[in-house]
């Protein structure tokens, strides 16, 4: 593992949040936190099938690959890879899921040999704060259409010295 790369690990740690479109504050230039954890706002994955399909794009200061499923039986499930180089700086999989009237983005985290960085009934999540017509935020992490074929991606995560956003670039094969 690419130890300068602790990324989703620390954010999901840290954004074990709860949402609501009413109650949420700026958590970084593009990124947003929910200020009441006992409140969801409504969701389907209607809300955020457009990212269906597959991405490649630059982030971590690497080329990554993505891929999303259609939704079936509520839920969709996604795929992302991180390269360094030629080798695999980490893998994780993604599941998007309706619960409680909303959406929740489950991630589990693995290294390159498939050992998993959570704990064998631990995973992050980031749960749904709001849609609007191109972009859709979850907590600590957001997504906004540029167009049918890009998208650009922010994640605040925690480092020891302090918050940081990452812009991850996406663009559809």
């Amino acid at each position: 593992m690419n130890n300068s790369i602790p990324v989703f690990a620390l954010a999901a740690a840290v954004m074990m949040l709860s949402s609501t479109s009413l109650a949420q504050s700026r958590y970084t230039e593009h990124t947003f936190i929910l200020d009441d954890p006992d409140h969801r706002a409504a969701a389907t994955l209607d809300d955020v099938a457009w990212l269906v399909g597959s991405w490649k794009g630059e982030g971590f200061g690497s080329t990554f690959e993505e891929v999303w499923n259609p939704p079936s039986a509520g839920s969709m499930i996604g795929m992302f890879k991180l390269l360094d180089g030629d080798a695999i700086g980490f893998y994780e999989l993604l599941l998007l899921v309706e619960e409680a009237g909303s959406i929740t983005m489950k991630v589990r985290h693995f290294d390159p040999d498939f050992t998993s960085w959570e704990e064998k009934d631990e995973y992050g999540q980031f749960r749904f704060i709001r849609a609007e017509p191109d972009a859709i935020h979850f907590s600590s992490l957001s997504f906004y259409r540029i167009d049918d074929s890009t998208v650009h991606a922010y994640l605040a995560v925690s480092f020891a010295d302090g918050l940081r956003e990452e812009k991850l670039i996406y663009r559809r094969n």
